[in-house]
């Protein structure tokens, strides 16, 4: 049977080298919510637009980067599901007890042939500060800073895409919107298992287990627009934008956090169904389909991840 629809994007881990400088950048710039600081010094975030208890995580660590990206699955058959079909496919998967994690039940994780780590997970609790569901307000919590309604995807840099294309497609269900292929194969996939434009993409690169972007979904072109004022006020280190992808459609600025991993707040796109065919770009168009209005890449922005 299917496990079709039951993920979606859940919990980013991230390393960070000054806890207060990032705490600073995530909720007061970008506008993320503080749900709680633990004994062992991780500090849990939350979009204000979120229903579970955190989507974002912050570890300080000696190095920037991401320890892990999870999807929440619709309940723990389907977590148990997903673990028969990763071992079959080849993978080792391991536990993480209900509780290493506040408010959050047990974890599966896994590493993908880009080097990046992959969790599964079924229960996560409510935040006390979750948008209201009867007659409910446009929100509960007054948004700041950027405005980030919820943690949209991320973008992640490793080697063997087309064997991360192979697992994510086969054994978790997703499908491939749009993608850039060079004469020499697969250069960039974006993945979805919604109706969005991407929840997860991956650029070949030598190195693996690399983080090029965490995104966060703002409402629109104005909200963007407000983001790029929040970044002049304050002297955040701006990368790219405000512009356009033509892959996704989406609008978009790149920036950095203090630790030097880069966000992007992003707003629109378009809607992807499964029996739509996939949106294919060549190594002539490329430059067009990463940056829609300046047609041209750039070569810091494909080669500075952490």
């Amino acid at each position: 049977m299917s496990q079709e629809g039951l993920l979606r994007p859940g919990i980013a881990q991230l390393r960070v080298l000054d806890m207060d400088e990032a705490v600073k950048h995530y909720v007061e710039y970008l506008g993320l919510e503080f749900v709680s600081k633990e004994d062992d010094g991780r500090v849990y975030l939350r979009a204000y637009d979120e229903f579970h208890r955190h989507s974002v995580v912050l570890r300080e660590a000696d190095q920037a980067g991401l320890d892990f990206f999870a999807f929440k699955a619709d309940g723990q058959e389907a977590v148990d599901g997903f673990r028969k079909r990763i071992e079959d496919f080849g993978y080792t998967v391991d536990d993480v007890p209900a509780g290493e994690m506040p408010g959050t039940g047990a974890r599966i994780g896994f590493t993908v042939a880009s080097g990046h780590r992959i969790e599964l997970y079924a229960d996560m609790d409510l935040s006390e500060d979750a948008p209201e569901t009867n007659s409910p307000m446009i929100w509960k919590t007054m948004p700041r800073g950027m405005r980030a309604q919820r943690m949209d995807h991320c973008l992640l840099y490793g080697p063997n895409i087309e064997e991360v294309e192979k697992f994510f497609t086969e054994v978790l269900d997703f499908h491939v919107p749009e993608r850039v292929d060079m004469p020499d194969g697969a250069f960039a996939i974006w993945m979805t298992v919604s109706n969005k434009a991407h929840d997860i993409a991956f650029v070949k690169h030598d190195e693996p287990g690399k983080l090029h972007h965490l995104a966060f979904f703002l409402q629109d072109w104005n909200d963007i627009g407000h983001a790029a004022d929040i970044m002049t006020h304050y002297d955040i280190s701006r990368d790219l934008g405000p512009t356009r992808h033509g892959i996704t459609r989406g609008q978009t600025i790149y920036f950095f956090d203090p630790s030097g991993n880069r966000n992007e707040v992003f707003s629109g796109g378009y809607t992807a169904y499964k029996d739509h065919p996939t949106r294919v770009w060549d190594h002539n168009s490329v430059g067009r389909g990463i940056f829609y209005y300046e047609r041209q890449l750039n070569d810091a922005f494909l080669s500075v991840v952490t």
